[in-house]
């Protein structure tokens, strides 16, 4: 597997997308069980699978990792964390393309899904720290969810960390509460 330096938007969103199967985000249920669930997220997100029995603890601990550095976004910390994500890299590559060049991170040949998630993680976090900068990693903005992102969107103003979820949550709260105040008041006897 190969990740493109400047596919840090991809990257991010996995990350993100990590660190919000964790059963905090989901009042209590994790959304990686067991290695038939990370199978499923590896193909949903066309990283690479090669588990072992160890891979989902190492997931777990990516996942936690992750989310560390999501919510504690200093810059050094997040450069130090990040590359200590990517050491599962064999190698840096410059792509030919049809026009243009990229470069690109090989991993090492004996890696794991866990090996690859690690090092998709941390080019996506070292690339929105270069490109974008430190603010772009948030709390989610409902007030009942206790999920994390990395904020990719080019004007830097997304508030939840799954806005299909997330957001349509608080925008139907919101609806009740404005179709409640208009509601007449019936007396009763």
């Amino acid at each position: 597997m190969q990740v493109a330096l400047d596919d840090y938007v991809w990257a991010a969103g996995v990350a993100t997308d990590l660190v919000n199967t964790a059963p905090e985000v989901w009042h209590g249920e994790d959304k990686l069980p067991d290695l038939a669930s990370l199978v499923a997220f590896a193909e949903l997100h066309s990283i690479p699978v090669i588990t072992r029995p160890s891979d989902l603890r190492a997931v777990h601990r990516l996942r936690v990792a992750v989310r560390d550095l999501i919510d504690q976004p200093i810059h050094d910390r997040l450069i130090n964390g990040a590359t200590a994500l990517t050491s599962t890299a064999a190698q840096v590559t410059l792509l030919a393309g049809a026009g243009n060049a990229r470069w690109a991170v090989s991993l090492k040949p004996t890696a794991t899904t866990s090996d690859a998630l690690s090092l998709v993680c941390g080019i996506g976090i070292l690339g929105v720290v270069r490109t974008l900068g430190t603010e772009r990693f948030h709390a989610c903005g409902a007030p009942t969810c206790q999920g994390a992102f990395i904020d990719t969107t080019r004007p830097g103003r997304r508030r939840y960390c799954m806005p299909g979820l997330c957001g349509n949550r608080v925008n139907v709260a919101n609806h009740r509460a404005r179709r409640a105040a208009h509601q007449p008041r019936t007396k009763s006897v």
